[in-house]
């Protein structure tokens, strides 16, 4: 089977990205794509697989996202950005709603973060701070607080976005300790059968946040929108931030501007790069083939790279 993808990212969470509206493969066969195309030994390599697929009820295109493990992920808002991208691109429309695999989320072009860095705006509204819905057994909801049978003293936001995140605010990300519980996470303990992603949130100076992320599936990533739209909410449900107001929130892979308020809903608007088109054969037996490069993006790739060195001082 030949594949013709984008290489993307959005805040440096990238992602080979098929349009897959009309391919007929099962969802063993896009795991298995995914596992090789985003597999970081390869030669493409990735956060996970993005694709573009059909529309259903209201929606005018939809996403799907399966991680570098073939598991399948309920969102992914970094590559909803690129996502939504390619939609617009082929369906001509700037704003739609998008179809995700349990809910929907709303987006549109927005002014470019900076000169040739094409910038999307998503806004999700399933945010949920039930801990069944986050997959918690121990039920209830936690709000900055302790969680039992977690191996962890910090206290810990839970929520779904609709995918599951624990965030914890502290003075400063300690890797090995976001790491540790990470691991423990990811082997599907009793407490949380069905993992989650973790976050550790620190002071971003100038009134932003930074955001450090054990992605479920994934391991230790420089970024997860996500995680990011899930961090704003929670400094929100906290205190730590007013709801209805704006706020930079920064990772190791770059930045979005974000805004949550009470109804609830949260919107984050960031970049959606893309690096370059190829093409790759994929067999089950044999893997993929020789990478073929259609077309290259430097452009975007030099004004993304001004936004990082702008915001690194």
């Amino acid at each position: 089977m030949r594949f013709e993808f984008i290489k993307c990212h959005g805040s440096g969470n990238d992602f080979p990205l098929i349009d897959a509206r009309g391919v007929s493969l099962d969802d063993s066969g896009w795991a298995a794509v995914a596992r090789a195309l985003a597999d970081r030994d390869g030669p493409v390599g990735g956060d996970g697989l993005l694709l573009l697929v059909e529309a259903r009820g209201k929606t005018a295109f939809g996403q799907r996202m399966f991680n570098p493990d073939g598991s399948e992920a309920e969102t992914c808002l970094n590559g909803l950005r690129c996502v939504a991208r390619a939609g617009f691109e082929a369906t001509g429309l700037d704003e739609a709603l998008v179809g995700l695999p349990r809910s929907d989320a709303w987006a549109a072009r927005v002014p470019d973060l900076a000169p040739g860095v094409v910038t999307i705006a998503t806004r999700v509204t399933s945010v949920s701070t039930d801990a069944r819905d986050v997959g918690l057994i121990a039920g209830g909801r936690f709000v900055d607080a302790a969680v039992p049978g977690l191996p962890s003293e910090r206290r810990f936001t839970a929520l779904a976005m609709p995918n599951p995140h624990l965030i914890a605010f502290v003075d400063d990300v300690d890797e090995g300790e976001l790491v540790a519980l990470g691991d423990w996470c990811e082997a599907a303990p009793p407490l949380i059968p069905g993992r989650a992603n973790i976050s550790f949130v620190a002071p971003g100076g100038d009134g932003a946040l930074f955001v450090r992320t054990y992605e479920r599936g994934v391991g230790l990533t420089d970024s997860c929108g996500s995680a990011m739209a899930a961090s704003i909410h929670a400094a929100a449900l906290t205190g730590r931030i007013a709801w209805d107001s704006d706020i930079v929130v920064r990772n190791r892979g770059g930045l979005v501007r974000g805004r949550t308020d009470r109804r609830p809903g949260v919107e984050i608007a960031g970049n959606a790069t893309f690096e370059y088109r190829a093409a790759v054969t994929f067999d089950p037996d044999e893997g993929l083939g020789a990478v073929e490069r259609l077309a290259d993006y430097p452009a975007e790739r030099t004004a993304w790279q001004g936004v990082l060195d702008a915001a690194r001082g």
